[in-house]
């Protein structure tokens, strides 16, 4: 494929190489490598440094799937910690799972009774809950394809 092609720019510090490798153009983080290179004579000696810099950049479109998917993670783990304590039989009166419940009571409100949640002494086995874990992952995704319509997959 392409080479790395590097331009050469000197200014009074020395000369910087800014490298661009065609491959990586059109990834969904677009990276920059400056190197600068200085020549000193100390004393009788040259010494010759050089300092490696790399910038890397992630395209709007990247940022927004990653907020996306951190919300959906977020409500998911949630949910899925609902369904643990319904499942074990957590005491509702303990703070944690009350807090728990209480949070977690509107993202799994729709989803209720569309399935029996079969229960054995304490212990929930709430349908509802994997049914909205799903759904909120399947419109996590559907919104993060969402944001790519219309773009080339080389400009995402």
């Amino acid at each position: 494929m392409g080479a790395m092609q590097a331009r050469p720019y000197t200014d009074g510090y020395g000369t910087m190489d800014l490298q661009y490798n065609p491959e990586n153009h059109m990834q969904p983080e677009k990276q920059e490598t400056e190197i600068r290179e200085t020549d000193k004579i100390v004393g009788d000696t040259s010494v010759q440094q050089r300092t490696v810099a790399t910038r890397t950049q992630t395209s709007g479109v990247v940022l927004a799937q990653r907020i996306v998917w951190f919300i959906v993670g977020v409500i998911s783990v949630i949910i899925a910690l609902r369904f643990a304590l319904l499942l074990l039989g957590a005491n509702q009166a303990a703070g944690f799972t009350d807090f728990i419940y209480g949070l977690s009571a509107i993202f799994v409100a729709p989803f209720v009774g569309i399935f029996g949640e079969p229960t054995y002494g304490t212990s929930v086995f709430e349908v509802s809950s994997l049914l909205a874990i799903a759904v909120y992952l399947l419109l996590g995704w559907g919104i993060a394809k969402l944001l790519t319509i219309g773009r080339p997959k080389e400009q995402i």
